[in-house]
């Protein structure tokens, strides 16, 4: 039987300087969504100078992606058992000493071996830096303030990628782009143990083995499956196979939890109606965010002939907007509530899609795409915000690390499933347009068209689901 090693009568606040505790870990969450992109620029680089093949260097990013998305779940659970802090620290400890590994590496084996422990450790950083981010401001009002400056710091990074890595690989070598996170996970190390105190309550029991071996095999089969799709296709057997085990081992999950004494996620989470929703809807809208930048970065390198850093710098105009307008939304969350923010912002982030898929082969940026990244990123500063605020809401002390292993799961799922359909949608449109004599880039301009518009479709999606969505 689960027992509380100590219990306060009434809890302590965790800090003195919660804003200036917030900033850090608001710091520690932007290199891990950093992270996830901006390895990307460095790719050819770090291929030629490995000596990894094309179908080797996709790894440098699958292995990151199966390890932190497979892994989030138990790491949130594990943050609620242990400790919030303990848990940031351990996971940010080993995210500092796996990015100086992969920025040594001097092989293909020890660079794939760093992400995945960097994956790893994310897994743990993550679901308790937003955990502790929801006892920092146990009042809504200053909670929503703060998850505002948590979305922009998380936008921001997904925009920040492209720019960095492509500033780094060019002036220091891809190593560089590894080497970033070591005094910056340093600080954050130095810094959250002055700014916020010990883990005073402690839960003792034996975890649910069963339940988070399963659910985490299922996932990482869930992500290979996805992984898999952008290689060989959706009707290989591999993919195939993996989302057959996938499905099969997320069954008996669920028959683990529903006779668990203490599970690794409790069913009744989800009866928390907003919890559900937040998470449906940042599914919706990793999809979206993923294949946005992806699709972005592409289009502007292969069709309009930009290098990584003028791409990079491209996207300015976007992140700027997005962190600008995640400040500003909690106060209007404040004054007319989290669901007609998150609709409006969705349906914004949508017209902004539809514009950019209008944008032709032979774009200028100032005409053609800053007016569309601009409103898109008026959208994604207020879906990121709001999605994150009803994910969190409502939840317990006690579960607030599930409920960030939670919505993080969603986000890296509804990325890595956005991208391997909308990917392969772009695919097939492009592949018909060079059949019927269209030239390359405007072939690839009409795939990429495609996936604009099906990205768009799933924000509109979002903000129906949350115009009917029933209240508690």
């Amino acid at each position: 039987m689960t027992t509380l090693a100590s219990l306060p009568a009434v809890a302590a606040p965790r800090s003195t300087r919660r804003w200036l505790a917030l900033s850090v870990l608001a710091l520690a969450q932007f290199l891990v969504v950093l992270d996830a992109s901006i390895v990307n620029i460095a790719l050819p680089v770090i291929g030629r100078q490995l000596g990894m093949d094309t179908a080797t260097l996709s790894w440098v990013i699958t292995a990151y992606v199966l390890a932190f998305g497979g892994l989030l779940l138990l790491g949130g659970r594990l943050a609620d058992r242990y400790g919030h802090r303990r848990v940031f620290l351990l996971g940010a400890a080993g995210f500092v000493a796996a990015s100086a590994l992969a920025g040594c590496s001097f092989s293909s084996e020890m660079l794939l071996s760093a992400r995945a422990l960097q994956g790893v450790s994310a897994a743990l950083l993550a679901p308790a830096a937003l955990a502790l981010l929801t006892q920092l401001f146990p009042d809504d009002a200053e909670r929503t303030k703060a998850l505002g400056v948590w979305g922009a710091v998380a936008g921001a990074g997904s925009a920040a990628g492209v720019l960095l890595g492509g500033v780094l690989t060019a002036t220091l070598g891809w190593q560089s782009v590894f080497f970033v996170n070591v005094p910056i996970g340093g600080l954050v190390l130095i810094a959250i143990p002055l700014l916020i105190t010990r883990d005073g309550l402690r839960v003792s029991g034996r975890l649910d083995a069963a339940g988070a071996v399963t659910v985490t095999a299922a996932l990482v089969s869930l992500v290979g499956a996805l992984s898999a799709v952008e290689q060989v296709g959706f009707v290989h057997p591999l993919p195939l196979g993996l989302l057959a085990l996938a499905l099969v081992l997320g069954g008996g999950f669920v028959a683990i939890e529903r006779r668990a004494a203490a599970p690794l996620v409790p069913l009744r989470v989800f009866r928390n109606r907003n919890l559900a929703l937040g998470n449906i809807v940042m599914l919706l809208g990793g999809a979206t965010m993923v294949a946005l930048f992806f699709a972005l970065s592409v289009y502007m390198q292969a069709v309009l002939g930009y290098d990584a850093l003028t791409a990079g710098l491209t996207q300015l105009p976007l992140a700027g907007v997005l962190v600008l307008v995640a400040g500003v939304v909690p106060a209007v969350i404040v004054r007319v509530g989290t669901r007609p923010v998150l609709i409006g912002a969705l349906l914004l982030l949508a017209a902004g899609l539809v514009w950019l898929s209008a944008s032709p082969a032979d774009a200028a940026f100032l005409t053609n795409l800053l007016g569309p990244t601009l409103l898109i990123g008026v959208g994604l500063g207020g879906a990121v915000v709001a999605t994150t605020q009803l994910a969190v809401d409502g939840v317990e002390g006690g579960e607030a690390g599930l409920a960030g292993g939670l919505v993080n799961t969603s986000q890296q799922f509804g990325g890595a499933i956005g991208l391997a359909v909308l990917g392969t949608v772009a695919g097939l449109r492009t592949a018909a347009l060079s059949a019927e004599g269209s030239s390359h880039a405007e072939a690839l301009t009409g795939g990429f068209s495609w996936l604009f518009l099906g990205a768009a479709g799933l924000a509109v999606v979002g903000a129906a689901i949350v115009a009917v969505w029933r209240r508690d």
